[in-house]
């Protein structure tokens, strides 16, 4: 029985041998991003500008580390989404909210949720028209900047709560911003009385956040979209791998983003 046994086994192997098979070469396994060495790579990546002040810090801290070269294009969803889908070219989009994914859908390779993206109504230092809520944006008065509906996420969620509240026509608004930062940079510079904005970009100094539990139905999640012409498998591995690092969570903690987990 064994001298058959043995037997069979040679014919597999001489079988798999005329097949052009060989025994499976252990598969490339990716440097962990603080041990990579990627001098000499880069990475190309479209951020919205909300998210500049955490994501410049991740992109610097990944680049010490590794060595590798991280050129970030900071802009608003639609002038990302229309660079994406007419260059076709970059790495990764760190999105404002997983909704801005969608129009380059065609181009995405994988999605991962780093954070959650908390919008807020914000209002002049001591809150001085006592708004406590969605509702009395509509109140006398009381004069609004939300971001461009049409070009930010943060401007499509300003228009779906005065929808949801009822408030549409009769809300003031003022004007729109390109970016959510350009808002309160209007509330400290007196141009308006409310906006709503991402949490993380109200300044102690521009105004402060109305406690209101009516805007947590509209919190979003910021995700890391990698693309299908990433022309950098190997750097862009070792930033997958670094997005889903303690370093990178503490980061992104340190500017007041919750963790999506």
């Amino acid at each position: 029985m064994k001298r058959y046994l043995s037997l069979f086994g040679s014919l597999v192997l001489a079988l798999a041998l005329l097949a052009g098979c060989s025994p499976a070469a252990p598969a490339e396994t990716t440097p962990a991003a603080a041990d990579a060495d990627l001098t000499g790579h880069t990475l190309l990546i479209f951020c919205g500008a909300g998210m500049k002040d955490p994501f410049t810090e991740i992109a610097q801290t990944f680049q010490d580390e590794t060595g590798c070269t991280v050129e970030v294009t900071y802009a608003n969803a639609a002038q990302i989404q229309t660079q994406i889908n007419t260059a076709q070219e970059g790495d990764f989009f760190i999105a404002g909210s997983e909704q801005e994914v969608k129009p380059v859908a065609g181009l995405v390779e994988s999605s991962t949720s780093l954070v959650r993206h908390i919008p807020v109504i914000a209002v002049q230092k001591g809150n001085p028209l006592n708004i406590t809520g969605p509702a009395d944006l509509a109140g006398d008065g009381v004069r609004v900047v939300i971001g461009d509906p049409e070009a930010t996420p943060i401007g499509k969620i300003a228009v779906q709560v005065f929808a949801d509240f009822g408030i549409s026509d009769t809300v003031d608004i003022l004007s729109t911003t390109a970016t959510a930062p350009a808002m309160t940079t209007a509330l400290a510079a007196d141009e308006c009385d409310a906006v709503i904005v991402w949490k993380e970009n109200v300044n102690a100094d521009q105004g402060e956040i109305v406690d209101c539990a009516g805007m947590e139905a509209y919190v979003r999640t910021i995700p890391a979209a990698r693309l299908t012409c990433s022309a950098d498998a190997l750097a862009a591995d070792a930033f997958s791998g670094f997005l889903n690092s303690q370093t990178a969570w503490d980061i992104w903690t340190s500017y007041g983003y919750e963790l999506a987990a």
